[in-house]
């Protein structure tokens, strides 16, 4: 089976242009992010500069949201079916290594 990060890149880039096109000024989002909405059960939503899509522990995590929702994001926007303390503690890393 082959991987098909850059068709998850496309996507996720047209989900969440889809849902900025949607949502209220209360939901904007600064340029240089997007907004993912993390959790397995209850969903929260965060602010992630989009450098981070092009990294590889970054790119598990879009892979695990393709396989479990495919292309429909049930949030409107893109869902990471991860734990909140786990994706804090990835971003943190991310953040501190870029």
């Amino acid at each position: 089976m082959g991987i098909r990060l850059p068709s998850i890149l496309l996507n996720a880039r047209q989900v969440l242009k889809n849902h900025a096109i949607s949502t209220s000024n209360q939901y904007d989002v600064p340029k240089g992010h997007i907004a993912v909405y993390v959790g397995e059960i209850q969903r929260k939503r965060f602010l992630v500069p989009i450098s981070y899509l092009n990294h590889p522990k970054f790119m598990d995590l879009l892979k695990r949201a393709e396989e479990e929702f495919g292309y429909n994001h049930p949030m409107g926007g893109l869902t990471i079916p991860c734990r909140e303390d786990a994706f804090i503690d990835l971003t943190s890393r991310l953040h501190s290594s870029w």
